[in-house]
């Protein structure tokens, strides 16, 4: 399935597909950005695009991703079991606490934990 556009709980998602390119640079997450601008307020990204330098923090790679959505006014939602990353890193836990308490960055297990998410952010 390629990236589409999809109405999730009333808003619209770039819901990126499973098997595309990764995300191994901020380059990459600026062409998702540019992808979204066709309306999305939310882009869903599978955990398995992106490059294991975006769970390991100390490359600051997940922290500059996200800001880049931050400063472009569009949500991130990371979509897919990250339970080994999480495992190997307790710093890499509390930013996902932490992303999964605000509004603009969330770590979902699926789609349909960010249906409720948007839901619930409604």
């Amino acid at each position: 399935m390629p990236d589409e556009m999809q109405q999730r709980a009333g808003v619209p998602v770039l819901v990126c597909d499973p098997a595309g390119p990764p995300v191994a640079t901020e380059q990459d997450a600026l062409d998702l950005i540019g992808a979204a601008f066709l309306g999305a307020q939310v882009v869903a990204v599978p955990a398995n695009r992106f490059d294991e330098s975006f769970f390991s923090l100390g490359t600051r790679f997940a922290g500059d991703v996200m800001q880049k959505f931050v400063n472009y006014r569009l949500r991130l939602a990371v979509v897919g079991d990250i339970s080994t990353q999480l495992a190997q890193s307790s710093a890499l836990r509390a930013l996902v606490h932490e992303s999964n308490r605000g509004g603009h960055v969330w770590f979902v297990p699926d789609l349909d934990a960010l249906d409720e998410r948007l839901r619930a952010a409604s």
